[in-house]
């Protein structure tokens, strides 16, 4: 038979008392019960707290890899982008050369065309002949015959044929010149693709060559951009625009209008960006429009 009771003597020894305490069965369960429970706990807890030191080390070592990526993302971005702006200064450079000295072929002459691609006698041969005759009736003081073949010299002496962009896109002053300058908002250098030409804002922005209208849309950094291809690998860009007039595969004579002066895209004020490029390499535009004026 189970006790009901446990019997706990206490004695003295300095003052030579002795005690009788009587702790019922159930009391003595309980402090068990609460011992066993308090253990469990404690080694929960303590359970707990070491996967939590060891997710905050986890943590802490995650956040110094992430911090060590961004640097070196930051410092890859930046070699890229130095690397693209010399580039950039780099392919203007060469196709100012080429132009210079007339080493450069324009794809879209009639006279890129390879004779050996076309048999002779074929309809598409007599096309082509056409085409070359017409080119040259046109651009009669243009074409040059370097080594028993003929091709376009994009030299300033050419005149003003309607492809070449000789038309200032609108009247203003000139903000930002071409090549080498401080980025306004990085502050750092970079390469400047084209002119900035300062204007009021709504001002009518003008083709400054006959084309087509190839882009007429936002782009990163231009804001509303229109691209219009002059033909022979020349186009011209037109940026920061507040509205865009033209559509894509649109013709547009030089004069016409191709949207209004903005300050769409990276700017710190109204005016255009005003590219030419040669076979997608930027050139200087003033070797064109310093042959012009603002109101031809």
């Amino acid at each position: 038979m189970k006790p009901e009771a446990y019997t706990l003597f206490i004695a003295s020894n300095r003052k030579g008392t002795f005690r009788k305490i009587r702790v019922p069965v159930y009391v003595v369960q309980l402090l068990g019960l609460l011992a066993v429970v308090g253990g469990i706990t404690v080694l929960a807890g303590a359970g707990s707290y070491t996967r939590m030191l060891w997710k905050a080390g986890e943590y802490n070592t995650l956040r110094r890899q992430q911090t060590a990526l961004k640097h070196n993302y930051e410092q890859l971005q930046s070699t890229v982008q130095d690397t693209n702006q010399r580039l950039d200064s780099l392919q203007s450079l060469a196709t100012e050369v080429a132009m210079t000295y007339g080493f450069m072929r324009f794809r879209q002459s009639p006279f890129s065309l390879n004779e050996n691609e076309v048999p002779p006698g074929s309809d598409t041969g007599f096309e082509r002949t056409v085409a070359q005759f017409n080119f040259l009736e046109k651009n009669v003081g243009a074409a040059s015959l370097p080594a028993g073949t003929l091709r376009l010299l994009p030299t300033p002496g050419l005149g003003d044929p309607p492809y070449t962009p000789s038309l200032w896109p609108v009247i203003g002053h000139l903000t930002g010149h071409f090549g080498e300058r401080m980025d306004p908002f990085s502050g750092e250098g970079a390469f400047h693709t084209g002119v900035d030409i300062s204007s009021q804002y709504g001002d009518m922005v003008r083709a400054s060559a006959d084309g087509v209208v190839v882009v007429a849309d936002l782009r990163a950094g231009y804001g509303r951009l229109v691209i219009v291809d002059h033909g022979f690998g020349i186009t011209t860009w037109y940026g920061h625009l507040s509205t865009i007039h033209v559509v894509p595969g649109q013709t547009v004579k030089r004069g016409d209008s191709v949207g209004n002066v903005g300050v769409s895209g990276r700017t710190t004020g109204p005016h255009v960006h005003y590219e030419v490029r040669i076979n997608g390499a930027p050139v200087n535009p003033m070797r064109y429009l310093r042959r012009a004026t603002a109101a031809d």
